[in-house]
C-alpha cells in the first residue's frame, strides 16, 4: 500500500484531519470543510472509513466523485470555499482498483465561512461544531483582523531561511524531492515571491533581523520580586532569537539548567526526585505563547521570569475574542493558524485545550496549586506556582530538631541553602558545588563550609588542605 494512503488510513482524526465514508450525503461534508476553513485548514478524506478501512467509492450507497466536488459551488454561494481535490488511485478492502478523494481545505484569512442556511461551524480538536450568535460574533471580530502571518517581508530572500531547519520539515511532511519555494509556497510562506511573516518566524536564520519582537527571553531572580537599580537581583539572563522551533529546543534545555529539584523519601524507604514544577506545564506554557502571541505587537517579546515561588510566562497580545480566562479549558482558536500547523507537523504543539487540561493535571499531580491565567497590561499571563515555601518550612522543622532551634536560627540564608541541599539530597559538599548552587565566588563558599564545620554541623574528609578529594558531609 502507498505510504501516504497508509498513513491516511492509519492517522487519528484531530485539528487539521478527518476522513469519512462515501456513503456520507454530500452536504452532510460541508460543515467539516466550512470548521477547516475557520479554524487553521485542513484535510478530508472521503473513502475512508472511521476505523481506517479503505471503502473506496465501489462500496454499495456510495456517491460519486462529482457529487462531492459541485456541492461546494451549490451550498457556499455567498461565502465561498478555497479547496483543492485531488484523487487517488487504491485497492480497496475487496481489493478491487478504487479512488480515494482529498479534499484540502485553506484558511479562510479575512472572513468566516458561513453555509447557505447561515451556520458557522469551527474544528475544535476531532470534531466540527457549530458556534452560537455570540461566538459567531466573536469569530467575525478576530477574522476581521488582517493575519499578520500573511503579510510579506520584501527584503527577505531564501538565503535568509535556516536550511537544515527545512530540510527537518521536508523529511517530516515527506516531500524532500520538492525544493524549498515548491513547500513554502504551498503552504503560503510565499506569496507573490516574497516570504510572509510566518514563513520568516518559522524559518529563517535570525528571525529578529526582520522582526524584532521575535524572541524569547528567560530571567531568573533571586527572591520573590523583580528589583530594579540598586536592587537588582537577576541571577541569570537569556534571550533566544532563533527561528521558533529552535527557540524551543534552546529555551526548554536553558529553563530545565534553572529549575531545582527536591529529593524526598517515599513510602518505601527510598530516594524520590521531585521537580520544581512538571516539565509538561512550563514547556506546554511556552509553547503555547510562541505559537498563539499577537506577533504584530512591536518592540514587545516573550518573557519567562523565574522567582523563588512561581513561573511566570508573559505572552503580549491578549486571547483571541472567542477565546476567554472562563472558557480557556474547552475552546480552541488560533491567531496564528499557519504557525500552529507547521509546529503541530514538527510534534510541539498538542490540541490546545488538551494542553492546557493537561497543565492543570500535571500541577495537581505534584499537589501545587491550580495554574492562574490573567491578561495584565495587553499580555497574557500564566502563572505556575510552586511550593518551595513549604516545601522550605518542613525542611526548616526537621533541621531544628536535628541541631536545636537555637543553633538553627543564627545560620545566614546561604548556610541554610547549603545544609538544606545536602539533607534533602544526602551528598556530599565541595566548594565547587557551594559554588554552583550558591551563585557566589569560590572564596565565599570556601570560608562559609569552613564556618560550618567550626560550627560542628559539618565533617571535614579529606588527608590534607591539597587533596582534591576533599569534601564535607553532615555533622548530625
Amino acid at each position: 500500500m502507498d505510504e501516504l494512503i497508509l498513513r491516511y488510513s492509519q492517522l487519528q482524526e484531530n485539528q487539521y484531519f478527518d476522513r469519512k465514508s462515501a456513503r456520507i450525503k454530500p452536504k452532510d461534508i460541508i460543515k467539516h470543510l466550512v470548521a477547516f476553513a475557520n479554524a487553521e485548514g485542513g484535510k478530508l478524506i472521503i473513502g475512508i472509513e472511521d476505523d481506517g478501512r479503505i471503502s473506496g467509492f465501489k462500496t454499495q450507497r456510495a456517491h460519486c466523485i462529482d457529487e462531492y466536488k459541485n456541492i461546494c459551488l451549490i451550498e457556499l454561494k455567498e461565502t465561498p470555499l478555497m479547496v483543492r481535490f485531488e484523487t487517488l488511485d487504491v485497492k480497496n478492502e475487496n481489493n478491487q482498483d478504487d479512488n480515494i478523494l482529498i479534499i484540502s481545505v485553506d484558511i479562510s484569512a479575512n472572513r468566516v465561512i458561513k453555509t447557505n442556511d447561515g451556520k458557522v461551524y469551527l474544528r475544535q480538536n476531532d470534531s466540527s461544531r457549530e458556534l452560537n450568535f455570540e461566538q459567531i460574533l466573536q469569530l467575525q471580530y478576530d477574522r476581521g483582523q488582517s493575519f499578520f502571518e500573511d503579510e510579506v517581508i520584501s527584503e527577505a530572500t531564501l538565503n535568509d531561511l535556516n536550511e537544515e531547519l527545512l530540510d527537518n520539515y521536508k523529511e517530516i511532511m515527506k516531500v524532500s524531492n520538492l525544493s524549498n519555494e515548491d513547500v513554502l509556497t504551498a503552504r503560503n510562506f510565499i506569496i507573490n515571491g516574497h516570504i510572509t511573516n510566518a514563513g520568516i518566524l518559522l524559518f529563517a536564520k535570525n528571525p529578529s533581523r526582520f522582526l524584532p519582537q521575535a524572541r524569547l527571553k528567560v530571567i531568573k531572580y533571586s527572591g520573590v520580586k523583580a528589583g530594579v537599580g540598586v536592587d537588582i537581583n537577576i541571577i541569570k539572563e537569556q534571550i533566544f532569537d532563533d527561528a521558533i522551533p529552535v527557540i524551543i529546543k534552546k529555551s526548554r534545555e536553558f529553563i530545565n539548567s534553572q529549575l531545582r529539584e527536591f529529593q524526598y523519601l517515599d513510602q518505601d524507604g527510598r530516594f524520590k526526585i521531585m521537580p520544581e514544577y512538571p516539565e509538561f506545564a512550563w514547556f506546554e506554557g511556552i509553547v503555547n505563547a510562541l505559537t498563539h502571541r499577537n506577533y504584530s505587537i512591536r518592540g514587545e517579546y516573550i518573557k519567562v521570569l523565574i522567582f523563588d515561588d512561581r513561573l511566570e510566562i508573559q505572552s503580549p497580545g491578549l486571547l483571541p475574542n472567542i477565546v476567554t480566562i472562563e472558557n480557556i479549558l474547552n475552546q480552541r482558536y488560533s491567531r496564528n493558524p499557519r504557525i500552529a500547523r507547521v509546529l503541530s507537523e514538527f510534534g510541539w504543539v498538542k490540541e490546545m485545550n488538551e494542553g492546557v487540561k493537561r497543565i492543570y493535571s500535571e500541577m495537581e499531580k505534584l499537589f501545587l496549586n491550580k495554574p492562574h491565567y490573567s491578561e495584565p497590561n495587553n499580555n497574557v499571563l500564566l502563572t505556575l506556582e510552586n511550593n518551595i515555601l513549604n516545601r522550605s518550612m518542613r525542611v526548616d522543622d526537621k533541621l531544628k530538631k536535628e541541631i536545636s532551634s537555637q543553633k538553627f536560627e543564627k545560620l545566614s540564608s546561604d548556610e541554610r541553602i547549603i545544609l538544606h541541599y545536602m539533607y534533602n539530597t544526602g551528598s556530599k559538599m565541595t566548594t565547587k558545588i557551594a559554588t554552583d548552587k550558591l551563585e557566589k565566588s569560590g572564596t565565599f563558599c570556601r570560608k562559609l563550609l569552613k564556618n560550618l564545620h567550626k560550627k560542628d554541623l559539618l565533617k571535614w574528609n579529606g588527608t590534607s588542605v591539597n587533596d582534591k578529594t576533599q569534601h564535607y558531609t553532615l555533622n548530625f
